[in-house]
């Protein structure tokens, strides 16, 4: 089980991932909104523990923008702030759980332990939403402001993989292992073909691109 904790208090965030390290949690520390955004959007954590209030960017934001790339890990806010009005301001924002501080630890671990567990038995996600777009697993089918785009099978994975990872930037590797289920470089243009269909399909006749080519790393769809 991986856990981030994004907290500016450096003595609060010590004692905290000291004890949940000692639980048996692998521990992660951002000591600042922005630079736990970027942690948090490389992915790989089973839950999220933000501060609300933070410099550089507060944790409404942060988890808004996790929440905007489709970025569904569990997430526990941590506040001063425990007013009702505060209180729904961060479960609106995509919040899962707010304790306020100060707490006791055993209630931050049985509210962790609440969140890992729903995360491990939770509804399996029907739909994608990234920006404008929007997918259904069930129906297979992919609409942008409301028009419907009709994509060919290994058009619609191709999409698929790359909302699950939006805003990220995605290597024609991990395209070739977990798209065409290579794991090795056929030395041909698939993955520039399917990329330039997709573009003229998702993007044409809209006022943004939202599939962006990263120089030199790969792709990036864009939210």
């Amino acid at each position: 089980m991986r856990i981030l904790i994004i907290e500016d208090d450096l003595e609060a965030a010590g004692a905290m991932a000291h004890g949940l390290t000692e639980a048996g949690y692998e521990v992660e520390h951002a000591p600042d909104g922005e630079a736990g955004l970027g942690v948090a959007q490389k992915g790989g954590f089973d839950v999220l523990i933000v501060d609300r209030m933070m410099p550089k960017m507060d944790g409404v934001q942060v988890v808004e923008t996790l929440r905007r790339e489709g970025d569904q890990t569990p997430v526990l806010f941590l506040s001063a702030l425990g007013e009702i009005n505060d209180r729904v301001t961060g479960l609106r924002a995509g919040a899962d759980d707010y304790l306020v501080k100060p707490y006791a630890f055993p209630e931050l671990m049985a509210r962790v332990e609440a969140l890992s567990r729903r995360r491990e038995t939770g509804a399996v996600a029907t739909t994608l939403k990234v920006g404008e777009l929007e997918m259904n697993l069930i129906n297979r089918t992919v609409h942008r402001q409301g028009k419907e785009i009709d994509l060919q099978p290994r058009e619609f994975q191709l999409l698929e993989f790359m909302m699950r990872h939006a805003g990220q930037s995605v290597t024609r590797t991990m395209l070739l292992e977990k798209v065409w289920e290579y794991h090795f470089d056929p030395q041909t243009n698939v993955i520039d073909v399917h990329i330039s269909r997709l573009r003229s399909k998702i993007d044409k006749g809209f006022d943004r691109a939202m599939l962006q080519t990263v120089r030199g790393a790969g792709y990036r769809l864009d939210p």
